[in-house]
């Protein structure tokens, strides 16, 4: 069997500065041994996981696996310090600091953990305790910190660890499937300069992902000048699936670790060139009924009219959306099984395969294959060969606007473009910053649920909807 991996993509330089102190780090590392601890040796652990071993799976790989802790995996240590500087608030950071300095004072430890010994000197299974009281504390930071610390753990070891993968059968390149061949973008460049680059079109799109794609085709098509714009940056198929570290850089919103205020919820958003269309799984759902209802209801008759439902299966059609070449992996099959079992009524969730058989596995990672019709795989290429322009790495700051005595329309956009490095990366420190400003006859805000709102506020609209209403699904 042959395997391609896929061509690594550096990551931008470290952080220089730390941003917690030695002592402070010993605290954190210790409540990472207590969310991800090593596991005893035992003759029955060891029987168990062997019985759930996948095929071929080497015989040290058990004890490995459940020996591991935080502190032993390799990278984990540099990813949290990653994640702290780079995509945590620096409130929540003053918040995380405040909690483990406390926890390596008598005073501050009696006051949060009822002991007068420093966190990281107790064993294990009192540590454990203390972060399940914390969930049922009557101090909000004490409930929200465990929960924050317990996921930031969870992610990174996942993304770190040299076990778990080969536990699960999930080999870092797939084994199934070979490299495709993706659409050769060109994307618009700048050179330097102090001030503003200035560019005309008749509609700017502010996005990339599934709504922006579909925009820019039907526009582009129809004879309109189109360009598309992007906060992320494009990666062909070859750099496809990215490791999940990697990905959580490159091509995933705050690192992969965004969250509700109260930490109630993870959310998991796509930053990517395609946005969540080139990181979800092929989930292509049309818009259920009851939902087109309440929007029919708030004063959007469009949504239950024949109109929309054309306009979901043209989409559904041009991604080729089935369930009829589907290949279940042993979850799901273990998950339908149940479900049959226990009476229940169960179905496959449509997968947008271009009308074939997609076995891949990796899609959340980038699909390497480029057979997810998603909107860097379809609807942008349609758009580009009807001639919209492209411009990776611009961060819109705010919508222009002209205000006449009677409305106030929106022309333009402006923000700051970053160039990739000399090595067509965008880890190095010799790239292009500049402004840019693109004056439009139409703008089209669609860079997202979490990001349209906040342009829409740093633009000075008003409206009180705004941000509002959002609704989350668990998955």
């Amino acid at each position: 069997m042959s395997v391609i991996a896929p061509l690594a993509i550096p990551l931008p330089p470290p952080p220089e500065d730390d941003v917690l102190t030695p002592s402070q780090w010993i605290t954190l590392m210790a409540i990472g041994d207590t969310v991800i601890p090593s596991l005893e040796l035992s003759s029955s652990n060891i029987s168990k996981l062997k019985e759930n071993l996948p095929p071929g799976a080497e015989a040290e790989l058990t004890g490995a696996y459940l020996s591991e802790q935080a502190s032993t995996t390799p990278g984990l240590k540099a990813l949290i310090h990653r994640t702290l500087h780079d995509f945590i608030r620096q409130d929540a950071r003053k918040g995380i600091s405040v909690i483990l300095t406390a926890l390596d004072t008598r005073a501050g430890c009696l006051l949060i953990t009822g002991s007068t010994i420093s966190f990281h000197l107790q064993p294990v299974n009192a540590r454990q305790q203390i972060l399940q009281n914390w969930t049922q504390s009557y101090l909000p930071p004490l409930r929200q910190i465990v929960k924050a610390l317990s996921f930031l753990f969870k992610s990174v070891w996942i993304k770190q660890s040299p076990t778990l993968g080969r536990v699960l059968g999930f080999p870092r390149a797939p084994v199934h499937g070979k490299p495709g061949k993706g659409f050769d973008y060109g994307f618009i460049e700048f050179p330097p300069g102090s001030e503003p680059a200035v560019i005309e079109t008749d509609v700017v799109i502010v996005g990339s992902g599934c709504g922006a794609g579909v925009c820019a085709k039907n526009l582009a098509e129809d004879g309109h000048r189109v360009i598309v714009v992007e906060r992320a940056y494009h990666y062909p198929p070859e750099h496809l699936p990215m490791s999940e570290s990697d990905a959580g850089v490159h091509l995933f919103q705050n690192g992969g670790v965004d969250g509700s205020d109260d930490n109630s919820m993870a959310i998991v958003a796509g930053q990517a060139w395609g946005g969540g269309g080139t990181v979800n799984w092929s989930a292509s759902l049309q818009t259920q009924g009851y939902v087109r209802k309440e929007w029919s209801d708030g004063g959007l008759p469009f949504f239950t009219s024949s109109e929309y439902q054309n306009s979901l299966d043209r989409v559904c059609s041009r991604m080729g959306v089935s369930t009829e070449h589907i290949e279940h992996n042993k979850t799901n099959r273990v998950l339908l099984e149940g479900a049959r079992k226990l009476g229940y009524s169960v179905k496959a969730v449509p997968q947008n395969t271009g009308g074939a058989k997609h076995y891949c596995g990796y899609c959340s990672l980038g699909c390497g294959s480029a057979e997810k019709q998603g909107p860097v795989v379809s609807f942008l290429p349609d758009a580009g060969k009807a001639g919209a322009k492209f411009i990776e790495g611009f961060e819109v700051d705010r919508i222009l606007f002209e205000e006449t005595k009677q409305s106030k329309i929106a022309v333009g956009v402006k923000g700051l473009w970053k160039s990739r490095d000399s090595n067509r990366g965008v880890s190095g420190s010799d790239r292009t910053a500049r402004e840019v400003i693109i004056k439009a006859k139409r703008v089209i805000v669609s860079c997202g649920t979490l990001q349209s709102p906040l342009l829409l506020l740093r633009s000075s609209l008003k409206n009180p909807q705004i941000g509002r209403n959002l609704h989350l699904h668990p998955s």
